[in-house]
């Protein structure tokens, strides 16, 4: 999901912003916010990199049949125009 060298970056650099008076407690900062962080993004409905490139690989060939699919039914209505329009008419009529 996210790399956590990612939040254990975010975590230290948040910690080391505080007071001078709590950099005693810097160590015990960073792993709280490092907690803190893991959580909130795990509540997230977060996708990797790699499964938002396949998707989006995925939707590539679908748009890309649906406009062969769409050319290819205009092809068929516009030879079906030059057709005979009595053709298509039944003999009762």
């Amino acid at each position: 999901m996210v790399d956590p060298k990612i939040i254990d970056d975010l975590a230290r650099r948040v910690a080391g912003s505080m007071p001078a008076s709590l950099r005693a407690l810097q160590s015990d900062l960073e792993q709280n916010f490092k907690a803190a962080l893991q959580a909130g993004l795990g509540r997230l409905d977060l996708v990797t990199r790699e499964e938002f490139e396949v998707q989006s690989a995925v939707l590539r060939r679908t748009r890309e049949k649906l406009r062969a699919l769409e050319d290819r039914i205009s092809t068929l209505e516009g030879a079906g125009a030059d057709a005979d329009p009595a053709a298509g008419k039944n003999a009762g009529d």
